[in-house]
């Protein structure tokens, strides 16, 4: 059965016509369907990252699509940095436990025990370090190919990417010299050590995303809908209170109601003010915003105009 096949319709048009909007979807989850395929055909050992958020939620449910009845045929990994939102960890723990998936957690934490990464301070960003946790993951498990849930809307360095994104011996991206993909077609040739991230969702949107929760019925950690939240605002942001984000001398702490278009290190991840409560709500407040989730709500990429560029150079995300 086609992935097409076993997917409930979306209603039509308010006027009785067909929605066109449920094509696109469609056309969309048998591309991500396809390459998730593809992958389990070249690489030897793939791995999913896993981080509980949106985007990762809607690549484990194709990838769950692309080998039904069969269980999905490789892990799913998680770089946690110790600086997670709560109820994000409670949804990871769940969604893997019920869909029978293995789960490997590399530690920010851990990294720093062992000397492999340090910190600026306790209550610093550990964004950055994750990437050193991620490369040392990759080595430890073998893995050869790593999807992610990047879409090439949501930052001009993403909108770079192929889909097959080599990453040399270092786990280092080049964005100049980058394999042509013509037709669809995928050069997965790599050498030991190598590896390749995949970004099944490039030709996805943030709106595709949330209209693609709502056909499939998906489950969401709760932060992503609005809710009470004691919060202060730091460079234009709004960062939820917290031991790791506490007030400083000139700032107050807000009782406000919030939801969070991305989620990340709680550090640098911001709240944005709504009263969206319902996925249809939602999906009407992403239709009107002009800004992307992380250029409105991420601080590591307001540091300079090519910030994420050179994460990913390092071998971030």
């Amino acid at each position: 059965m086609t992935a097409l096949a076993e997917t409930a319709p979306v209603a039509d048009g308010v006027d009785g016509t067909p929605d066109l909007r449920v094509d696109e979807l469609r056309a969309l989850e048998a591309e991500a369907v396809h390459i998730i395929r593809e992958v389990a055909a070249e690489f030897e050992r793939p791995v999913l990252l896993f981080s509980g958020g949106k985007d990762s939620i809607v690549l484990l449910r194709l990838a769950e699509k692309a080998f039904r009845p069969a269980p999905v045929p490789f892990p799913v990994l998680h770089v946690d940095t110790g600086h997670n939102f709560a109820e994000v960890l409670d949804y990871r723990d769940r969604r893997v436990a019920e869909g029978g998936h293995r789960l490997v957690v590399a530690s920010v934490q851990e990294s720093i025990d062992r000397g492999r990464v340090r910190e600026d301070g306790p209550n610093a960003s550990r964004n950055r370090l994750q990437t050193r946790t991620l490369l040392d993951a990759l080595a430890a498990g073998g893995f050869d190919a790593a999807f992610g849930g990047a879409r090439r809307d949501e930052e001009r360095a993403r909108a770079k990417e192929r889909v097959f994104s080599f990453r040399d011996a270092d786990g280092q991206w080049d964005p100049r010299h980058q394999r042509p993909e013509p037709w669809s077609l995928y050069n997965g040739v790599i050498h030991r050590g190598e590896h390749v991230r995949v970004f099944p969702l490039s030709n996805w949107t943030e709106l595709d995303v949330w209209r693609y929760i709502r056909a499939e019925d998906l489950e969401l950690p709760e932060i992503y809908f609005a809710h009470e939240r004691d919060v202060v605002e730091r460079d234009g942001m709004l960062l939820a209170v917290s031991e790791f984000v506490t007030p400083g001398p000139a700032e107050t702490v807000q009782r406000l109601s919030v939801r969070y278009r991305t989620v990340g290190d709680l550090t640098i991840t911001g709240a944005v003010r709504s009263t969206a409560r319902t996925l249809d709500a939602v999906i009407e407040e992403i239709s009107a915003v002009t800004v992307s989730e992380r250029g409105q709500t991420r601080a590591d990429d307001r540091t300079s105009a090519a910030a994420m560029e050179d994460r990913k150079r390092e071998g971030y995300f």
